[in-house]
């Protein structure tokens, strides 16, 4: 082994161990298992001690009963129920530890596609990057699909190079792309979408590239067989809900309920729609509807604001005395919700502008800039410095942070969008290695994965910063392009 790739693995494993370090430390101080990570552990546990997807109840009789449930798709429970064989029924530190293994794998897999594209300098400087991540490293002390997701977002792309450079067509890269694309999907549904980026891509890449002789068809025939893979858990993960529930669940439903449960009463949501945008808003008021207290102040001012049938005055009596009378019983009646749907409808009749295209893009936004901060002892109103300095100037220098990442990233992007696209013949032979000119592919699925998914949080509404950490993995590999060392750039 020379010097200079001695230097590179001795670097390379220092980022790997602070990266460990780090992963180490917000387990040990951070560590949170409760709400939905309780409930897959507890789908998890049924299924391996029953056999039976699904959760132990109550009977109204007092009798020990199993339910079966689709309200989470497999993909995680099975992490569970692996980690749960391994090291026993619900040992969480062992399930975050192997959280710990799988973050830095994908720290790897961003460094190695870097390095790939841009040189090794590049790679080892997006290891490192990956490694000290805070916004991702925070997510393996929870007992949630968050890290496995971010591992098979960074396996596919890297895959999909791979399966470039050895020639497409049937090769194992093809076979690993089909299979992080499918676990993704069956550990969030909206990871379809990474599906409907990577796949077209790698389709478009297979006809550009076919020989002339080649028909069509046969070219696109690798591509499609992948496509089948992904789709191929799904199948029976949609015949068995159509076994045990009679209904047609390709994927867990919108309102994460099982079919025959008590039906969501819809008026307070259309109402939380018309003023709701920051995280703030579900933590303080939507996950508290429908069991907790809910203080007025935690509503901000423009809840109270006038429409065409009331006043203020009158919106702030209306408002006041719904939530009196909620807290008289801490339940959601069906008439407490038809006045929160009356209310609604007067404020979405006055601006449907702003509830059908404004909150929605202004709840896009703080998913993406907000200070990533809401595991943490950081109050979520982290702007009012008066009441709480520390933790205000730690939330700020976090939203400083994270908007580094998104300015450096699509810097990286811009950089290496303009000079692979400057070639005029993207799939001439470069003697050099295929060089960026043959990843425009490549770069288009990761640009695709990226503005789906900001256009499928257009129509959620919790608020939750989570949601765009998905953006991190594709960051990573175009922070590299700022750091190429290789004529490839």
């Amino acid at each position: 082994m020379n010097r200079e790739r001695l230097r590179f693995w001795l670097w390379a494993t220092a980022a790997l161990l602070a990266g460990l370090l780090l992963r180490l430390w917000f387990v040990a101080h951070m560590a949170r298992v409760d709400g939905d990570s309780l409930f897959y552990g507890e789908i998890a546990k049924t299924w391996l001690q029953h056999g039976v997807y699904g959760v132990s109840a109550t009977s109204p009789t007092g009798s020990f009963v199993l339910r079966p449930t689709l309200a989470r798709l497999p993909g995680y429970p099975l992490f569970l129920a692996a980690c749960f064989r391994l090291f026993g029924v619900e040992h969480y530190r062992a399930v975050l530890n192997a959280q710990v293994v799988a973050d830095l794998v994908t720290c790897w897999l961003a460094g190695a596609l870097a390095g790939r594209l841009f040189g090794r300098r590049a790679q080892l400087i997006v290891l490192w990057i990956a490694a000290l991540c805070p916004f991702t490293a925070n997510y393996v002390a929870t007992a949630l699909a968050e890290t496995l997701v971010f591992t098979t977002i960074a396996l596919a792309f890297y895959a999909f190079a791979r399966w470039q450079d050895a020639g497409l067509g049937y090769n194992r890269w093809l076979w690993i792309v089909a299979a992080a694309l499918a676990y993704s999907i069956l550990l969030r549904p909206e990871q379809g979408l990474l599906a409907a980026a990577v796949l077209p891509a790698m389709l478009w890449r297979s006809l550009a590239t076919r020989k002339p002789r080649l028909r069509p068809l046969r070219a696109a025939l690798p591509v499609l067989a992948a496509a089948f893979c992904v789709a191929l858990p799904l199948l029976f993960w949609t015949a068995r809900n159509e076994h045990v529930f009679h209904v047609f669940q390709p994927l867990s439903p919108r309102n994460a309920s099982d079919p025959g449960d008590l039906v969501v009463l819809q008026g307070f949501g259309r109402w939380y729609r018309t003023w709701a945008i920051d995280f703030a808003a579900i933590d303080e008021v939507g996950w508290e509807m429908d069991g907790e207290r809910i203080e007025l102040a935690s509503l901000p001012p423009r809840v109270f604001s006038a429409t065409s049938h009331s006043s203020a005055a009158d919106v702030r009596s209306r408002t006041v005395s719904l939530f009196a009378d909620y807290n008289k019983t801490l339940t959601l009646t069906p008439e407490l919700d038809a006045r929160f749907n009356t209310l609604a409808g007067e404020r979405i009749h006055d601006h449907p502008g702003l509830y059908f295209i404004g909150l929605p893009i202004a709840r896009v936004f703080d998913m993406a800039l907000r200070p990533r901060t809401e595991l943490m002892t950081v109050s979520d109103e982290w702007w009012r410095w008066r009441e709480h300095r520390a933790q205000s100037a730690f939330a700020a220098s976090y939203a400083a942070l994270n908007l580094a990442f998104y300015g450096f990233a699509f810097a990286g992007f811009s950089l290496w969008r303009r000079r692979a696209w400057l070639s005029p013949n993207p799939h001439e032979p470069n003697p050099s290695g295929p060089g960026l000119r043959a990843f425009r592919e490549l770069a288009f699925a990761m640009a695709a994965s990226l503005l789906l998914r900001a256009f499928m949080l257009l129509f959620i509404d919790n608020s939750e910063p989570r949601y765009t950490l998905e953006f991190y993995p594709v960051f990573f590999v175009w922070i590299g392009a700022l750091f190429a060392s290789e004529p490839r750039l």
